[in-house]
């Protein structure tokens, strides 16, 4: 008699829950073999798993509360279309990743629809930089947190819930592979050429707000240094959007796709200007010096200034308590101001040295060298299969 295999539902709503979606597929694949299926949401690299998604995920990538009082209706509309794919497909255990409100939403439906399917909660909310009353709510709604980050912990087990601290996957991430002169014979230039690595985000909205601020400084840059080289790698979920927009620039860009890509560009580059989010600690592990900046709707930066407990945006930052990489937000995100800090990077050889070494120290601080994340989430959606058979 043949047994059915496990079913596992992936849900992921914007690019950096698609990478740690599939990361987890491969490591259960790698333990039950075809003993295994995937279903749910996510975006092209879960697809490349098995997860094929009935939706695309680039309409829920939000951030923002006004930006995300306006997207309401859709993300209701997609809650309960993935809630109809667990009723059709029957999963033994859902993993929902990152994305609070979109995950949230869907975690009520599926304890409506199955009150005994065990609910896995894959990054926690970010309690400790604002609305600590999220800890709770996340408690009623999920059997179980896989934590990012060693301090999220007391947070969501003071309200009951069990943590199982994995570490972040950006921290795991492997350049050994990836190859600088690759991008640099791509683009037709030597060793020698300065290269600015751009990344204006991964959703939509980041893409309308932070990428013209970041044209502008380019062009600022470029105006100056006309041997500088250009490098934008484009999210899969944004991709078509960028590639249309840096068109428009009055410099010529490069732009990348593919996982490759961005690997060889994050290690070729010189100076690095990025969008907020994940991406800043891909880049500190590539040795990359960077400016970060970043811009949400004016409405919604008044709310965030008046919750938000944390000094810095980016999360070596954070983790340093210090301004590692400058932070450009809001009204400072802008053109001029971007390319003085970029340029301040290019010119002096001593501040990029020093800046990288500072962030190599606090990835150290957040847990660089610990146990692989991919391994370490499917150990725990395994064990709590395991108490509930």
């Amino acid at each position: 008699m043949t047994t059915a295999p496990l079913t596992v539902m992936l849900v992921a709503a914007e690019a950096s829950g698609d990478e740690r979606g599939a990361g987890l597929a491969r490591a259960l694949r790698r333990r039950l073999g075809q003993g295994v299926r995937f279903v749910g949401v996510g975006g092209a690299r879960m697809a490349a798993e098995g997860v094929e998604s009935p939706f695309d995920i680039a309409e829920l990538s939000v951030l923002g509360l006004v930006e995300g009082l306006k997207a309401y209706p859709r993300v209701v509309r997609r809650a309960d279309q993935t809630a109809d794919l667990a009723r059709q497909e029957k999963p033994n255990v859902a993993v929902l990743i990152d994305s609070w409100g979109f995950t949230l939403r869907v975690a009520q439906r599926l304890r409506r629809l199955d009150p005994q399917l065990p609910l896995v909660k894959y990054v926690a909310p970010q309690v400790w930089a604002s609305r600590p009353k999220r800890a709770k709510t996340l408690a009623g709604a999920f059997d179980l947190l896989l934590s990012i980050h060693a301090f999220d912990a007391p947070w969501f087990e003071a309200e009951g819930l069990t943590v199982s601290f994995v570490g972040n996957s950006a921290l795991a991430l492997d350049f050994s592979a990836a190859q600088p002169e690759r991008v640099r014979a791509g683009i037709g230039v030597g060793p020698g050429a300065p290269i600015l690595l751009v990344l204006p985000g991964s959703r939509p909205s980041e893409i309308e707000r932070v990428l013209p601020p970041f044209g502008e400084a380019v062009d600022l840059l470029k105006a100056e240094r006309p041997e500088l080289q250009v490098v934008v790698p484009a999210a899969p979920t944004v991709a078509k959007l960028v590639k249309v927009r840096v068109a428009r620039w009055s410099h010529r860009a490069h732009v990348v796709e593919g996982e490759e890509a961005k690997l060889d560009a994050m290690k070729a580059a010189t100076v690095a200007l990025a969008c907020s989010g994940t991406v800043t600690t891909q880049l500190a592990l590539a040795g990359a010096p960077m400016v970060v900046g970043y811009r949400v709707a004016p409405l919604t930066y008044v709310i965030l200034k008046r919750i938000v407990t944390t000094r810095y945006a980016t999360l070596f930052n954070i983790a340093a308590n210090a301004e590692i990489a400058p932070e450009l937000i809001q009204d400072a995100c802008n053109g001029p101001a971007l390319a003085a800090e970029v340029a301040r990077r290019l010119d002096d050889a001593n501040l990029r040295r020093a800046q990288v070494q500072a962030q190599y120290a606090a990835l150290d601080l957040m847990g660089r060298g610990g146990p692989d994340p991919d391994e370490a989430a499917a150990d725990a959606v395994l064990k709590v299969l395991e108490g509930r058979t």
